[in-house]
């Protein structure tokens, strides 16, 4: 991976090398001009980008008078040799500033506030650079108005900061050659390392951040992410600094390849990363700028800088919870059948979710014959229809699983086939890159299942990066290290500090299919024989367990955002925990209102959530048992009898033990969250 890398930069060096000589004799005889400076500040005047022109473009982010991002460079090449942002030539300089508020279906909140100034420049040679200012960040994008078809060779981004600083990145999930690491699934936890300390010979993909002087710290994420590669991380020789890496678009595939032959294998790649065919923008590099982390979780800034919807009318879509048969292995008890992939087992799942208003189930992998391209073949132990119209009569819909390559060989033959049979929407998987025609796939699969008015969930994928605005029918993204793990990962997976960790970071992106809802819940408990703390957690595929308390599970609920939100454990656990199952099936999936109010990343995070006149307060907490206190009436407005879950007095030991009872409220409230707990307020 190392020489990769090295020599995929040494070739971006050589190339630059020789167009900057070439420049240089050009124009010898010309004087040389002074940096021209050009700056743009929020709408508060707190925060602000200065950006220099002058042999190249570098830009600095400064924010209540400290310099949180040093001059940085930018740049696109062209594969005609062309660098936009070698030695611009400015034509003209506009600015614009916006303040209101947008509506915003199936997102945290009913309605945001948008405001931004922004500096648009156009340069010689058919090219824009267009800068916003956020009270909470700067963003920048380039603009083509090339006439014909071209290739981006690479994007040059970097990100040079002040000092050594503490960064938080989520590699990707295993080492190796460049190709391993683009052909993985965005899925994995956080390391904390200083910048000179992380790996150079592994990719680390977004969202990641940096600390920065005086506690405030930069989080680098991307937004608009359409027909283009995403953006990747990487740190070489450059003191203090992070430089984006982009997948060179695909060449030649092997079909019929990875895993139960459902995916594709990249034998090999061009050596450019993107085809432009029309006059466009590109993503938006983002910089969110905070003073702390309660400001980071409440950001709307990859929301906000993303296109709006393109798909007209929203009022078909219906986001909802969805019972889901994969994560608990079909497992059922006390029936008279056979549990597994057949109609019996399904009926048994739509009942469950009927009797308790759950809006959908799903069928995921098995239910189309295995191992082939083929979507329209249905195994023979399910009867889709059968399973539909008993659906239909009991207000349940019905969600279909499809492996990528299968789902884009015949997308519009399928999605006109199971729209008209009445399916509800699809669960695609098995992305697992996000190189241009990846990135490309996804949006042809939002706006065909739009066509058809199916909903989506992109499983196996990359961060939303603002593509469920522009098609809202996208209710949820993977990309995430969700309870899924728990199925195989060591003992020594940490994924309580990920559940406190990702909502900073991963969820600022967007929705998060993290698939919570375990009813076997492992903590650490005390030997006392040995006088040893143990973890009870150990990885079972076919009977899988949480880690922490079940209050840190049914708090996931109003801390994760997720508008098709899974009930991942068996029917027949959720019977036998009642109080939970009424929980978690009552629970709204979008709303009106959302303000993270108190929190550290990696320690604890506190949330609440506003539907209609219904409050729930959550919180979440690392393995460090924790006293909180919150002013409820300060939150929400309200003072009354509330509806309290917490961990049990036995939480530490038993992760099972929870308490639920209704207290008056007036104001103040002190809960205590277990090691890996968690509570919620209902108000």
């Amino acid at each position: 991976m190392k020489q990769t890398l090295l020599k995929y930069n040494v070739m971006k060096k050589t190339t630059f090398y020789k167009l900057v000589l070439s420049l240089i004799l050009i124009t010898s005889t010309a004087m040389a001009t002074e940096t021209q400076k050009i700056v743009v500040t929020s709408p508060d005047g707190t925060t602000y980008a200065q950006i220099n022109l002058e042999k190249d473009i570098r830009y600095s982010i400064t924010q209540d008078e400290v310099l949180v991002l040093a001059p940085s460079k930018i740049a696109l090449r062209i594969s005609d040799g062309t660098i936009w942002g070698a030695h611009p030539r400015v034509k003209e300089i506009r600015r614009n500033s916006v303040n209101k508020t947008i509506s915003t279906p199936f997102y945290k909140s009913k309605k945001i506030t948008e405001a931004y100034n922004q500096v648009l420049i156009d340069f010689e040679g058919d090219w824009s650079l267009e800068f916003r200012a956020y009270n909470d960040g700067i963003a920048y994008r380039f603009i083509s108005h090339k006439k014909g078809k071209f290739e981006i060779k690479n994007e040059i981004a970097d990100y040079e900061f002040v000092n050594d600083a503490q960064a938080t990145v989520p590699y990707v999930y295993s080492p190796g050659d460049l190709e391993h690491q683009l052909s993985q699934a965005f899925e994995n936890t956080y390391t904390r390392l200083k910048i000179s300390e992380l790996d150079k010979e592994r990719l680390m993909f977004l969202p990641l951040t940096v600390a920065a002087p005086k506690g405030k710290r930069v989080t680098i994420t991307e937004s608009d992410l359409r027909n283009y590669p995403g953006m990747y991380m990487q740190t070489t020789e450059k003191e203090n600094t992070l430089s984006a890496f982009f997948a060179p678009l695909r060449n030649e595939v092997e079909e019929h390849s990875g895993y139960n032959n459902l995916q594709v294998t990249v034998k090999s790649r061009h050596e450019y990363i993107a085809k432009v065919n029309q006059k466009r923008s590109f993503p938006w590099r983002t910089a969110i700028v905070t003073r702390n982390d309660v400001e980071l979780a409440n950001t709307d800034m990859s929301y906000l800088l993303a296109e709006e919807n393109v798909i007209g009318d929203t009022s078909w879509i219906q986001p909802g919870k969805v019972a889901w048969d994969w994560w608990n292995n079909w497992n059922l008890e006390g029936v008279d059948f056979k549990a597994g992939i057949n109609n019996q087992t399904y009926k048994y799942y739509i009942d469950f979710a009927s009797k308790n208003g759950i809006e959908y189930v799903i069928l995921d992998e098995g239910w189309s014959v295995n191992k082939v391209y083929d979507l329209m073949q249905v195994v023979p132990e399910i009867d889709l229809e059968e399973l539909i119209a008993y659906g239909k009569k009991r207000n349940v819909g019905i969600i279909l699983w499809a492996g990528y390559y299968a789902f884009d060989k015949d997308m519009q033959k399928v999605c006109e086939h199971y729209s008209k049979m009445g399916v509800k929407g699809f669960k695609v998987d098995f992305m697992n890159g996000d190189d241009q025609e990846l990135v490309h796939f996804n949006e042809r699969v939002a706006k065909m299942c739009a066509k058809y008015r199916l909903l989506v969930d992109l499983h196996g994928t990359y961060k939303p990066a603002g593509l469920q605005r522009t098609y809202p029918n996208i209710l949820n993204f993977e990309g995430v290290h969700g309870l899924e793990q728990m199925k195989w990962q060591p003992q020594t997976c940490d994924q309580v500090t990920y559940d406190v960790t990702m909502p900073y970071l991963r969820m600022i992106s967007g929705p998060v299919d993290y698939t919570q809802g375990a009813m076997n819940n492992a903590v650490k408990s005390l030997n006392t024989i040995t006088n040893q703390v143990e973890t009870q957690y150990y990885p079972n595929f076919s009977k899988p367990m949480s880690q922490g308390t079940r209050m840190h599970q049914l708090a996931e609920y109003v801390i994760f955002f997720s508008p098709l939100n899974m009930l991942c454990d068996t029917p027949t656990n959720y019977e036998k925990n009642p109080v939970s199952t009424e929980f978690i099936a009552s629970i709204p999936t979008v709303w009106d209102e959302s303000k993270t109010i108190d929190g550290k990343m990696g320690e604890y995070i506190i949330t609440a959530r506003r539907s209609g006149d219904t409050w729930y307060i959550g919180g979440l907490n690392n393995w460090d048992a924790r006293n909180i206190t919150i002013n409820v009436k300060e939150i929400t407005g309200k003072s009354g009898q509330a509806i309290i879950y917490k961990d049990g007095i036995n939480a530490d030991n038993n992760g099972v033990d929870f308490k639920k009872t209704t207290e008056h409220i007036t104001d103040y409230i002190t809960l205590h969250m277990a090691p890996g707990g968690g509570f919620v307020v209902k108000l």
